[in-house]
């Protein structure tokens, strides 16, 4: 992949602590291509996390960096968008609302008050939201919010789609429709996707590569698999076949198996230079 759309190139991060340094990602290096889904894997406290911080310019590496279209990120930026496993809607506006601002901010001195509704109603419909344009988020169901987390998220039409386990706080059901909601979106527009997720099917479902992340501290990119699976991608249809059965194999041998053995050859750091509460959420994966 010589001219990588998105590069992350010898990241290191560390952060203080009242005990010491606490050193969460070591010599990362990944290249994703334009329109990529890319799944990021692996137990809590590997750091998953703090690379997507990064690249969403809301972290600064300890050293290396990371650059989009041959651009260093250095702050958040409109082309790449957030979706957090919170919604994060504002609880006082609408559905409707909630994705104008977002239209507002980046739009506001390209597109005229007639342009931006139209552009926000399209966004709603994408996500099957538009009939709920005048409800509150206590007004919808948890699921309904994330489409609408989504929607705004798309609506600033980034280069890039970050989403930190965007479907972890849903029940199985609701999870499965947005899974494919998610997958005709991202055949639709090509955006290059980014996820983080702790389920193996659903990074398997989603993916055109898993990365796969080794335990922390001092974590890294432990393997990256190549998900060969033809798109479209149908859940039932993959239930019975060999090869995604075989990519689910290799990313469960990964967590499972091969990653005890290399928790029993590296030395740990000390219980000293574990970070304080403060610092562990801001290094959570």
């Amino acid at each position: 992949m010589p001219n990588a759309h998105l590069e992350l190139t010898g990241v290191d991060m560390t952060f203080p602590t009242p005990r010491g340094t606490f050193h969460a990602l070591d010599t990362v290096n990944l290249k994703i291509a334009r329109g990529e889904f890319v799944s990021l894997i692996g137990h809590s406290g590997c750091g998953k996390s703090t690379v997507l911080n990064i690249v969403a310019g809301l972290l600064r590496a300890s050293r290396g960096g990371c650059v989009l279209d041959g651009r260093e990120v250095t702050e958040p930026g409109p082309e790449r968008a957030v979706v957090f496993q919170n919604h994060a809607l504002m609880p006082w506006l609408t559905v409707y609302e909630n994705v104008e601002l977002a239209v507002r901010q980046v739009f506001r001195h390209t597109l005229d008050r007639k342009a931006r509704r139209e552009w926000i109603q399209h966004n709603l419909e994408l996500v099957n939201m538009a009939h709920a344009a005048d409800k509150r988020p206590g007004e919808i169901s948890g699921g309904m919010a994330q489409r609408v987390g989504i929607a705004r998220a798309l609506a600033m039409k980034p280069k890039v789609l970050l989403m930190d386990e965007p479907f972890g706080a849903l029940d199985a059901l609701t999870r499965a429709h947005l899974q494919d909601s998610l997958m005709a979106i991202h055949q639709s527009l090509g955006n290059t996707v980014i996820m983080i997720t702790h389920d193996v099917d659903e990074a398997v479902l989603l993916s055109d590569r898993i990365v796969m992340m080794t335990n922390g501290p001092a974590a890294t990119v432990g393997e990256d698999l190549h998900i060969n699976l033809p798109r479209p991608r149908d859940r039932v249809a993959l239930a019975e076949d060999p090869d995604y059965a075989r990519y689910r194999q290799a990313v469960l041998r990964f967590l499972y198996e091969k990653q005890r053995k290399l928790e029993t050859l590296t030395p740990r750091a000390p219980a000293a230079a574990s970070p304080a509460p403060e610092e562990r959420r801001a290094a959570r994966a």
